[in-house]
């Protein structure tokens, strides 16, 4: 059975292209052009990913994403326009989304994304040994997927989370940049550094005592990145 796509773009013409390029592909397809009606239908038809612009008439993206992430967990690409801030993207992620992608895109670029976010829902969750980490400001309980900050439970995305526990697990390691771009979000990113580099940020302002000087999450100039135990 095929996976259903909801697509909420007020663009018609690039709305009727990803239709075209995503049935193509196999998926099935639903499209809304205003943030409400999109509401609407994924209430109505239960998708299995939303594909989300984020400038949109009646509700825009943002509020779209979080009235979705209050219901479900079910995986967000969100689109924005090129010029965009880096803020806007750490917006969407704040969210809730999953990814996002810059506008004019190619449909192979699209479809990848597409394909590894499908992959990394449906993965069966991470054998949880040695990842477990605690100290007297941040906590990382695997087997219930919280972690706390000061005692207060910081919600993570299912990207973020993963992103974390791989770099836990790999604690004290240096690791490159596209070794944790494979490991987490496929091969289809391996070229992403600015892609990782914006979660790496958006991690930081949820986790560490002051993000613009981290001791968690440390990088290593055209190296890499590493979880540095503070125990």
């Amino acid at each position: 059975m095929s996976n259903t796509i909801l697509v909420v773009d007020d663009d018609l013409l690039l709305l009727e292209l990803v239709e075209y390029n995503l049935r193509g592909s196999g998926y099935q397809i639903i499209t809304a052009s205003d943030g409400q009606d999109g509401i609407r239908l994924f209430h109505k038809h239960r998708p299995q990913l939303v594909i989300l612009d984020i400038a949109m008439p009646k509700l825009n993206g943002y509020e779209v994403c979080r009235r979705i992430r209050e219901v479900a967990d079910t995986p967000i690409i969100m689109l924005t326009a090129k010029g965009r801030s880096e803020e806007d993207i750490i917006k969407g992620l704040d969210m809730g989304a999953d990814d996002y992608l810059t506008k004019p895109f190619r449909v192979g670029e699209l479809l990848a994304r597409i394909r590894a976010t499908l992959r990394r829902a449906q993965a069966l969750p991470a054998d949880s040994g040695n990842l477990a980490y605690g100290d007297d400001y941040l906590t990382i309980d695997l087997d219930s997927r919280q972690v706390t900050r000061s005692g207060e439970l910081i919600k993570l995305t299912p990207t973020e989370y993963k992103l974390l526990a791989y770099l836990v697990k790999n604690r004290g390691r240096w690791l490159e940049f596209r070794q944790i771009l494979e490991n987490v979000w496929g091969f289809e990113y391996i070229d992403d550094i600015d892609y990782l580099r914006v979660y790496i940020w958006h991690l930081r302002r949820k986790l560490e005592p002051d993000s613009k000087n981290p001791t968690y999450l440390l990088n290593e100039l055209n190296v890499g990145y590493r979880f540095e135990p503070q125990n």
